[in-house]
């Protein structure tokens, strides 16, 4: 795991005192230093972008950061093996970065200041049964989740390979685990 401050990566980006995601650009240059980032990550890393030093997100920025930063690592080929979790995040953010999420048919997982995280964006009721499931029992084989969700292994693992894919959970061999936690 490690913590990329989206605070830092805006000062850096803009060589000024400001706290807010408000542009377009700003939002294109936030990424820019983030994806440099975690370029550098090994493989199966877990990022947390933390927030909360962030003040306004306003939706053209968060197009241009959150979605285009999550489309290559939620696509068939990923540009890199690693996981990102938006730690930090407020109720405005979650309601600006939601909207992208849903415009784009991506999700993501946030985790709130109180440490709770949340499968958030475009998925199903049972993505985010099962999902939940994995969080709350750790590490389990979809057999396991199966019967808990009323579907089938066969349904149970393709739905949780699904969101392996989407990097919303891990794969560990024949089972599934939560992302992790922020320290």
């Amino acid at each position: 795991m490690t913590h990329i401050s989206v605070h830092s990566a805006l000062q850096a980006s803009l060589n000024a005192p400001y706290s807010d995601l408000v542009t377009r650009r700003t939002g294109a240059a936030v990424r820019t230093v983030i994806e440099h980032q975690l370029a550098g990550l090994a493989d199966g890393t877990v990022a947390f972008l933390d927030f909360s030093r962030i003040g306004v997100l306003d939706r053209s920025c968060a197009d241009e950061f959150v979605a285009k930063l999550m489309l290559p690592l939620t696509n068939d080929h990923p540009s890199r093996d690693g996981y990102v979790v938006f730690h930090g995040v407020n109720e405005m953010h979650l309601e600006t970065i939601e909207a992208v999420l849903h415009t784009h048919g991506l999700a993501l997982v946030v985790q709130f200041p109180d440490g709770a995280a949340h499968l958030v964006g475009a998925v199903t009721d049972l993505e985010r049964r099962l999902w939940e499931l994995v969080m709350r029992e750790g590490c389990c084989a979809a057999e396991t989740l199966a019967a808990s969700v009323g579907v089938t292994p066969e349904e149970a693992r393709a739905q949780l390979d699904g969101l392996a894919r989407r990097r919303l959970l891990r794969r560990d061999d024949d089972a599934f685990a939560p992302l992790g936690a922020a320290a």
